[in-house]
């Protein structure tokens, strides 16, 4: 009986289990048909878009050759116009002459006529009078009337190549293409920012330029972001835990439209924003915190951020526009904030001078980095390799930190007697000018 109760557990168990594995087994079945509807609608939707753009385009096309050919045919008409009008004004000018002399004909025809049919008493006056008339107007001069030949004979001269080389372009206008050129690859959370990667997914085309836009996905509109060659972009001022669309497109080599948009993605963060501490006298702050100022106050000291909002893993970077340089100065981070410091050249930081000059729990290094310059970027990552009890330097936390300045970079083991989640970052600078950005 034990056993038969035993057996009967056995199969209910393994009832539950197959009950459990079909209920999973039809999740992923509905997802997956979730997913072919998705994919169906995406089809349907951009089928529908790209059949309202072409008609669009090719309706606009029609309107503006049509307004091209009208004043092409205008343009024509006024040249015939102003042609027949320069041709024929000297010839309606010789008619009135020889109308004239017709006239003027006539006249001295009809005296002629009467003074050789006229009474003889008053014939030889009328005779010498009509005489001295006829050669006064010498009627062996005519006007000269210009030959056919000689005139303009107006005519139009339509070249039929002009069809056959709108056929072969509109024939090669516009294609249609399965799937955009380039692709949203990756997005890697940032404080307050998000890091995009797009790839080609097309081999035969050479892309020249990039083109990113993003939006919150409660607006309308994307705007434009990066337009460049990389394929790769930090986007800041991204609110935490907040869904934006990313898109990008591609524009080929020398050519001057863009290639469709890629599929658009959904990226978010949920980092907190780098951002400086408020209220230290010798800086200045932006509206959002994440640049510094060095102002012609003569304090001076370190300015921190705001929470320790570093954490290994992560890459913190610092870019900046120069000022005097000083051996004093410094970027970098540390374990907690400490007043009364003017550097982060001490214990329980690690930092860069301005010079180059690389500094371990206040203690300068061998090697060492270019000088920051402006515009530069310094980059902070670090990894934790080695948690446990004390190493033979006294240390019970070791953290692997990789600085790079002007593409070079030096790699050490930092030791600490603590361990640490998460770190602050600061500066120091001694004189004005300096500004520094924090991402």
């Amino acid at each position: 009986e034990a056993a038969g109760e035993a057996e009967v557990r056995l199969l209910l168990q393994e009832a539950r289990e197959s009950i459990e594995a079909a209920r999973s087994y039809r999740r992923e079945l509905q997802q997956r048909l979730r997913g072919l509807h998705q994919a169906r609608e995406q089809i349907k939707d951009s089928a529908t878009l790209t059949r309202d753009v072409l008609e669009q385009h090719f309706s606009d096309l029609k309107g503006t050759l049509k307004k091209l050919l009208d004043e092409r045919l205008m343009s024509l008409l006024q040249e015939v116009d102003v042609i027949e009008q320069e041709s024929i004004k000297p010839l309606d000018e010789c008619q009135k002459l020889i109308e004239h002399g017709v006239s003027t004909a006539d006249d001295l025809l009809r005296e002629g006529e009467g003074a050789v049919d006229g009474d003889v008493g008053q014939q030889n006056e009328k005779l010498c009078n009509f005489t001295k008339k006829a050669l006064h107007i010498q009627l062996d001069s005519l006007p000269e009337v210009p030959s056919l030949v000689d005139v303009p004979c107006l005519s139009a001269q339509l070249d039929d190549c002009l069809l056959t080389i709108l056929k072969n372009q509109i024939f090669k206008h516009g294609t249609v293409a399965s799937r955009p050129p380039v692709q949203l690859e990756e997005f890697v959370e940032k404080p307050g920012g998000i890091l995009v990667r797009w790839c080609k997914v097309d081999d035969d085309f050479i892309a020249q330029d990039y083109r990113l836009q993003y939006r919150k996905s409660t607006a309308s509109h994307f705007e434009d972001v990066y337009v460049g060659s990389e394929t790769e972009f930090i986007v800041l001022h991204i609110d935490p835990n907040v869904d934006y669309q990313f898109r990008v497109c591609a524009r080929g080599d020398g050519r001057q439209e863009w290639s469709p948009w890629s599929v658009p993605q959904i990226g978010r963060t949920t980092l907190v924003p780098h951002e400086w501490t408020t209220g230290l006298e010798g800086y200045s702050l932006s509206s959002r915190r994440n640049i510094a100022l060095r102002n012609d106050s003569q304090s001076c000291g370190v300015l921190y951020s705001k929470a320790p909002t570093y954490f290994c893993g992560q890459t913190l970077t610092f870019r900046q526009t120069v000022g005097q340089p000083d051996r004093r100065d410094s970027l970098g981070v540390c374990v907690e904030q400490r007043n009364g410091d003017d550097s982060l050249q001490r214990d329980k930081a690690v930092c860069i001078s301005t010079n180059g000059a690389v500094f371990v729990n206040g203690k300068e290094m061998t090697n060492q980095l270019p000088a920051v310059t402006s515009g530069s970027t310094v980059t902070f990552d670090m990894e934790v390799v080695q948690l446990g009890p004390c190493s033979n330097e006294g240390g019970k936390f070791k953290l692997r930190v990789t600085i790079s300045s002007n593409n070079r970079e030096v790699v050490f083991d930092w030791v600490l007697d603590q361990c640490c989640g998460s770190l602050y970052f600061g500066c120091s600078f001694s004189y004005p000018g300096w500004k520094v950005l924090v991402f």
